[in-house]
């Protein structure tokens, strides 16, 4: 039986149906997977770089004969192993195949020779996906852009989906938790793929007021309503080549889905007072931290447009349920705020590495960075000073009054800003204070808005 289960994948070539049966039979009994053709340009069609598998084709062949299907292949992928077999010893033959690139040759009738060789032509093939793989994720690791950064088995498989439709023009719906990096997930879609020398289009739809929202992404026509004294380019027509992320979808108003969805389908716009369409080339990444489809059930979202959207789904884990990457992010977003504030970095002793383990981070991934950042700006036993595992969050006996004021205004600014996603003006609301004395407060605690931008 074959032992790398990875490859698995044989294709048969032959134009004697007797030939295909006896060596699909062979085949399947070594557990392979067997497809059997009875001329070669059809086989052709059924390969390319990402198959994983080998061809064992006749070489004598009507139409097509297997030494024009080696050049075929070897002009796409030159890796891909074809083993031929012929029904007599030519010499002349036997040369020109192995200098074309053949894996290798056997005389018919076959004998377990050949089943020897189909299996080192699958570990052979197996190791070349495997190293094509890792190219790839050592060049999106390396490329500038955003990084995602995960060793657990869930984010790996999020990261393969990913990388998988990177290039394609298919639409993605990005569903997980509130600071979970659903924007990150998004520009990585964007800045590793070919439309990353466009515009990345960002659109909360949650915060853009509902009779302004069809104007700021279809744009308007001169004179479209009153106040318009010129066109204005929308959002869609912006982001021309590039992405438009439109994040907490779940928002979108009902009179505005169906337009919504009749851009994504026609990939065409027409700016408000304008009857010209604009043709897009655009793709579209959507988020929500909601389950869309329970807003489906209930009315509350449009069936079609769901469906549209969701032809690549990505979830990203909540970081409760990928524990064992949480030292490495903390570490990695404590080495980004050492840099950024000119500290080194907050040192992890076992039992602060127990603590972060242990605790839940509601707040996901966000919460975890400011975490760190606090523990860079604080040092670790102020900013661990609060039990992640008490209920109520109760400051440790051990801090002055003055230690517990200071930490006290500090989570409290921290968490307006982190509600108003980094706002300046929303967080002045929230708290009720100038705008100067915010702006002194967040420079004493080191505290800077994009800090909490998602």
């Amino acid at each position: 039986m074959i032992e790398n289960s990875q490859c698995k994948h044989i294709i048969v070539v032959d134009d004697e149906a007797m030939i295909r049966d006896s060596l699909k039979q062979l085949l399947t009994l070594e557990g392979y997977t067997v497809e059997c053709f009875n001329d070669a340009s059809t086989a052709l069609t059924k390969l390319n770089r990402r198959f994983m598998g080998v061809v064992l084709s006749d070489i004598n062949m009507p139409a097509m004969d297997g030494l024009t299907l080696l050049e075929q292949v070897t002009a796409f992928d030159s890796e891909l192993p074809i083993i031929f077999l012929t029904g007599y010893a030519d010499v002349t033959i036997a040369v020109k195949a192995m200098q074309l690139g053949a894996y290798d040759l056997f005389e018919k009738p076959v004998n377990e020779t050949l089943l020897d060789c189909i299996a080192r032509a699958c570990d052979k093939r197996s190791l070349v996906i495997q190293n094509r793989a890792l190219k790839l994720a050592v060049k999106k690791t390396s490329a500038p852009g955003v990084r995602i950064l995960g060793d657990t088995p869930k984010m790996q498989d999020m990261m393969h989906l990913l990388n998988t439709v990177i290039d394609t023009p298919a639409d993605v719906m990005i569903e997980g938790e509130t600071g979970t990096g659903k924007e990150l997930v998004a520009r990585y879609l964007h800045d590793q793929s070919i439309r990353c020398k466009s515009n990345f289009v960002a659109i909360n739809c949650g915060a853009v007021p509902e009779q302004l929202i069809e104007s700021e992404l279809f744009g308007t026509a001169s004179g479209a309503f009153t106040g318009a004294t010129h066109a204005r380019k929308g959002k869609f027509e912006y982001a021309q080549g590039g992405t438009v992320f439109l994040d907490e979808i779940e928002s979108t108003p009902l009179s505005l889905q169906v337009k919504l969805l009749r851009v994504l389908e026609e990939r065409k716009v027409t700016p408000v007072g304008e009857n010209t369409p604009i043709n897009l080339d655009i793709r579209i990444v959507a988020a929500t931290k909601v389950n869309l489809l329970s807003l489906v059930e209930k009315g509350e979202f449009r069936a079609d447009l769901y469906y549209r959207l969701s032809l690549v789904k990505v979830d990203i884990p909540p970081l409760r349920a990928r524990k064992a990457d949480i030292v490495l992010l903390f570490k990695h977003f404590s080495s980004i705020a050492a840099t950024r504030y000119h500290r080194p970095p907050a040192p992890l002793n076992s039992e602060i590495q127990q603590r972060l383990l242990a605790y839940d981070w509601p707040g996901n991934v966000r919460e975890l960075r400011n975490q760190a950042e606090r523990a860079v700006l604080l040092g670790v036993e102020l900013a661990f000073s609060v039990s992640k595992t008490q209920a109520k969050g109760e400051l440790s006996p051990d801090l002055s009054l003055s230690e517990k004021v200071t930490f006290y205004e500090q989570s409290l600014i921290e968490e307006a800003l982190e509600r108003n996603h980094g706002s300046i003006k929303n967080t002045m609301d929230t708290l009720q204070i100038a705008r100067k004395t915010l702006y002194d407060k967040m420079s004493k605690y080191n505290l800077n808005r994009d800090m909490f931008i998602d």
